[in-house]
């Protein structure tokens, strides 16, 4: 059966690029984005999407607007409606979604998001999930290391002072807590003295393209 995955960005878009080549290879076998949800209009991983082939659908809501558009509603309410749209990317066909991806999405979603995809709470008043959809998350940093915004410059300052000898990469389980769930997988990567940001940031992105798909791959095998 072909799993389906669904894909977050803010961004480029450059991990997303990774994972639509990795489903088209045997990378991640027998898997298919099905959508592409940014809270950016003018993020360049929607142009990934729709170049992809065959293109993948996109969908587009950000914050501000959506806030403006409803008033009275707050941010939990947008990460409610930001899950509704998710789980229609298969509503109509009947399918689920295996796993939730969030590559590069620069916005950090509250526990009304997690109770949707975990099937607590209802996604449209009335359905909820039958079972709970897995959420992986991308962090450039290692396991309780420079959590949140900003992790590749604060590693290297960190460096700089003599506190840490490398950073790394790790693909985790969305909690409610940021950057905190149980990590899947985790990579070091190597801070060299002669580094600028430009130098680290280029070496840990390609650490990002392989170990996005490899945890993708790993816990899809671990649903079949």
């Amino acid at each position: 059966m072909v799993k389906n995955i669904v894909v977050l960005i803010s961004g480029s878009g450059s991990n997303l690029q990774a994972l639509i080549d990795a489903c088209t290879s045997s990378k991640i076998p027998n898997a298919r984005i099905i959508r592409v949800f940014s809270n950016r209009k003018a993020a360049y991983g929607l142009t990934r999407a729709s170049s992809a082939s065959p293109p993948i659908p996109t969908d587009i809501l950000a914050l501000q607007p959506y806030l403006k558009a409803n008033p009275g509603k707050s941010r939990e309410d947008y990460d409610v409606e930001v899950a509704r749209r998710i789980l229609s990317a298969t509503a109509e066909r009947n399918e689920r979604i295996d796993i939730a991806v969030l590559a590069g999405w620069m916005h950090v979603l509250s526990e009304a998001f997690l109770d949707v995809l975990s099937g607590q709470t209802p996604y449209d008043g009335e359905h909820k999930v039958e079972s709970s959809i897995p959420i992986l998350n991308l962090h450039p940093a290692l396991p309780g290391a420079f959590d949140g915004a900003n992790a590749i410059p604060r590693a290297l300052e960190a460096f700089q002072k003599g506190e840490v000898k490398h950073t790394g990469v790790m693909v985790h389980k969305v909690i409610k807590e940021v950057d905190r769930g149980e990590p899947v997988l985790v990579r070091e990567v190597e801070i060299l003295p002669e580094d600028d940001l430009a130098a680290l940031e280029t070496r840990i992105h390609a650490v990002e393209h392989e170990i996005i798909v490899e945890a993708v791959a790993k816990i899809l095998a671990e649903s079949s």
